[in-house]
């Protein structure tokens, strides 16, 4: 797995949509606090375009994120916002595009298509805030700090409080994940993440609870749940429980996962929250649950 370099002071980062359409005063707003952080910043020719819900057309959107990856002056490549879209870029960069410029992609939500990508290259890439966040959000809240550190190479370790449905255990191993929604739709084609022996980290928003449970069924009966080395499981946000489920989000999730014995921590701070913190796909982390919490150390 190639873990891109870190970022100097200096470095530029660009900025493009591959997703739906954005505010240009988060980009604006991100733009300046990542110059705060010393990198210069670049825009894409589209970042702040609209057609329909998207930022652009395929091709436009396409154009932006390709002539970042092939630009040697771009360290890191943010993308603005999720929503819905990347899927479309997939086909239009290549494995060995991404291997021969290697370097971060950054975000979370429908970005997690582009992270499949990433990792079918072989390239390490960052699960994290986007544009909005860091418009919104103070340089001192946790998910902000650890992503500046992250991308200066300091390598982050996480904890989380107990939860009743949390079980117990400790796991050595690759870390992969994202919107269980995105990346269940990638689930066997070549963007396939989900992999032997694995930690996964899944989260989601606005999906019912028995979408979620369905997904998981799919996951179970494709093989991937019996052979996980763990489960993260962050928030479910923007839904409402179903009585007629029988059980609430978690506890369905809990119920899944029941026969199996590797560690699964719950509320893990990643997903559509503000303490969203950084998760590097494709790295080797140490996942402990014990009675007291969990920890996370990349």
């Amino acid at each position: 797995m190639i873990i891109p370099q870190p970022l100097r002071q200096g470095d530029t980062i660009a900025l493009v949509s591959p997703s739906s359409k954005v505010k240009a005063a988060y980009i604006d707003g991100a733009a300046r606090r990542l110059e705060s952080w010393g990198y210069r910043v670049i825009i894409g020719k589209h970042a702040y375009g609209s057609y329909g819900n998207f930022a652009g057309t395929v091709q436009e959107r396409l154009s932006d994120l390709r002539e970042a990856l092939f630009n040697k002056e771009v360290k890191a490549i943010l993308c603005t916002r999720g929503g819905y879209g990347a899927v479309h870029l997939l086909d239009g960069i290549s494995p060995q595009d991404i291997r021969d410029n290697a370097k971060w992609i950054i975000g979370f939500s429908d970005i997690s298509a582009l992270h499949a990508a990433w990792l079918r290259a072989g390239v390490a890439s960052l699960h994290a805030p986007m544009c909005k966040h860091l418009t919104e959000e103070s340089d001192e809240q946790l998910s902000t700090v650890y992503m500046r550190d992250v991308l200066r190479g300091v390598m982050p370790s996480y904890h989380a409080p107990a939860h009743s449905f949390n079980r117990c255990g400790t796991a050595r191993a690759r870390i992969v994940g994202g919107n269980m929604a995105v990346l269940c739709g990638l689930l066997r084609t070549p963007y396939d993440l989900f992999a032997e022996n694995t930690i996964l980290f899944i989260e989601d928003i606005g999906e019912r609870t028995y979408k979620v449970e369905r997904m998981l069924y799919n996951l179970e009966l494709a093989g991937v749940l019996p052979r996980l080395a763990g489960l993260v499981v962050g928030h479910f946000t923007e839904y409402d429980e179903d009585a007629g489920m029988c059980a609430t989000m978690y506890e369905m999730i809990a119920a899944r996962v029941a026969r199996y014995d590797y560690p699964v921590c719950f509320g893990f701070p990643v997903g559509h929250v503000v303490d969203n913190h950084p998760i590097i796909e494709g790295a080797e982390v140490t996942l402990r649950v014990t009675p007291e919490g969990a920890s996370l150390d990349f």
